[in-house]
């Protein structure tokens, strides 16, 4: 029997099968930030050990960081002190720091495919959940905790139970105004929340083959938001023609090489999955969050669905999230006054997100109620835009860029949705007080984002795109 494009690389860096219970993994890229390795290099610390092979571990602050006046102290001091120990501890243990002012610093999942430093076949890990962005090369990538961050820098390997396998095959063509952002949201409201607990998933089929590098990011960021372990996409053409040339991808004939090598990932005819689902990219379209978890979504002219009420406890929260959104059951959201549109995150922080975010706000205006925060993911897309002259578009239609950082896709830095207030974001979460303690969200790609920004309420963007 075949292997899955999951198996082949997973079985090609296990080092060891511990009988009855975990690999252990071989790990080709560590990545780490500010907020989940303080600890892990303090108990290296503690046990006199070195990093066992620094230059695999690769770190940028980005949660915690301000996203203006980045030439100036962090005012506040808990993040201020976390983004000091990160560059002390990448100074004494010998690791790479792209630290506040470097210009290759940024959002940890953005700055690590734009350098080349995520790769087809390998093995990527990260103190973090969104770690999962990195399997659209073709990786088997995802998020660890603390402890397992400290196992990474000790040792270059990880114990991991095996996870069982899953194919999400999304088929046919993607309709007008429909992004990436609204494929994921739609998976995970059709999938749950805890749809692919234990699975890692692997997107297939048309829709997912016709995306860009930048847009299959955006599909495996929001694996997590449905319990997978990762999720990831079998590299191609639109793969390598995106690493060709980065500054950390392999050159001349090593990059022959790897290509021949990177060929091979992909999953056998008759590789064997724990489960497989299929869904039409005809049924996509525009879509929104409205609760405070990213599978309470629907489409953008759709109505609030009323819960399942033969699971008394699921409807009691159901019923509790609408509350707290300020929404109803039957309620369609199109035309609801939003307070904030943010651009950014590791989900939506790359140029393409901007090109589409500026494609649709070029001519107009922002709308008088609206606070915009545009946040680039790196300095790289920061300089992107403006080579493009996007900087200007935006900024004739009302809107300034700030500087890179995780912004407003969590409460860890100065930007913070008021409570209350309603917020259109193209982040990845919409907890309860994920933006700023009673902040409000819902989720959208950035052309909903666009479109709601200019207009002053949530608007489906496709009306915008239909009056060019």
């Amino acid at each position: 029997m075949g292997k899955t494009l999951f198996d082949k690389i997973w079985d090609a860096h296990s080092v060891n099968v511990i009988d009855g219970g975990p690999t252990q993994l071989y790990i080709d890229r560590h990545y780490c930030h500010e907020v989940t390795s303080p600890q892990a290099f303090e108990g290296l610390r503690r046990r006199g050990l070195k990093v066992f092979r620094p230059e695999r571990t690769f770190c940028s602050p980005d949660h915690n960081i301000p996203t203006q006046n980045q030439d100036k102290p962090i005012a506040d001091p808990v993040s201020r002190n976390q983004v000091e120990t990160l560059t002390a501890n990448a100074n004494e243990f010998g690791v790479t720091l792209y630290g506040l002012g470097h210009p290759k610093n940024g959002i940890i999942h953005v700055i690590g495919p734009e350098n080349g430093l995520t790769l087809p076949g390998y093995t990527i890990v990260c103190g973090d959940s969104h770690t999962s962005t990195h399997g659209a090369f073709g990786a088997v990538a995802f998020g660890i905790g603390t402890s397992e961050v400290e196992m990474v820098l000790a040792s270059q390997c990880i114990l991991q139970p095996k996870p069982k396998t899953m194919r999400i095959n999304v088929n046919g063509k993607l309709r007008q105004g429909v992004t990436a952002k609204d494929i994921a949201l739609y998976i995970i409201a059709k999938m749950t929340t805890g749809g692919a607990t234990g699975y890692f998933v692997e997107y297939a089929g048309e829709a997912i083959r016709s995306l860009s590098m930048e847009e299959r990011m955006t599909v495996c960021n929001l694996s997590i938001e449905m319990g997978a372990r990762g999720g990831m996409i079998a590299p191609d053409e639109t793969t390598f023609e995106y690493c060709r040339g980065r500054e950390f991808a392999p050159k001349d004939t090593a990059w022959d090489k790897a290509v021949e090598e990177w060929k091979k990932l992909y999953s056998d005819d008759d590789a064997h999955f724990d489960a497989e689902v299929n869904f039409d990219a005809a049924d996509i379209e525009p879509r929104i969050t409205f609760g405070t978890n990213p599978g309470m979504g629907i489409g953008i002219s759709e109505a609030i669905p009323a819960p399942d009420e033969s699971d008394e406890a699921g409807a009691l929260s159901y019923r509790k999230s609408l509350e707290y959104m300020g929404f109803e059951v039957g309620q369609t959201l199109e035309g609801v006054p939003v307070d904030y549109v943010f651009l950014g995150s590791c989900t939506n922080g790359r140029i393409e997100d901007f090109r589409a975010f500026a494609s649709l706000v070029k001519g107009k205006k922002k709308a008088p109620g609206i606070t915009a925060w545009l946040v680039p993911g790196s300095w790289m897309v920061d300089s992107q835009i403006k080579a493009e002259g996007l900087d200007k578009v935006l900024s004739e239609a009302g809107f300034e860029l700030r500087q890179p950082g995780c912004s407003a896709c969590l409460a860890m830095n100065e930007d913070k949705v008021p409570a209350g207030k309603l917020a259109v974001s193209t982040s990845n979460r919409n907890f309860e007080g994920r933006q700023g303690p009673g902040s409000r969200t819902i989720l959208a790609g950035p052309l909903v984002a666009a479109a709601t920004a200019v207009t002053g309420v949530l608007t489906d963007p496709r009306k915008l795109m239909n009056e060019k």
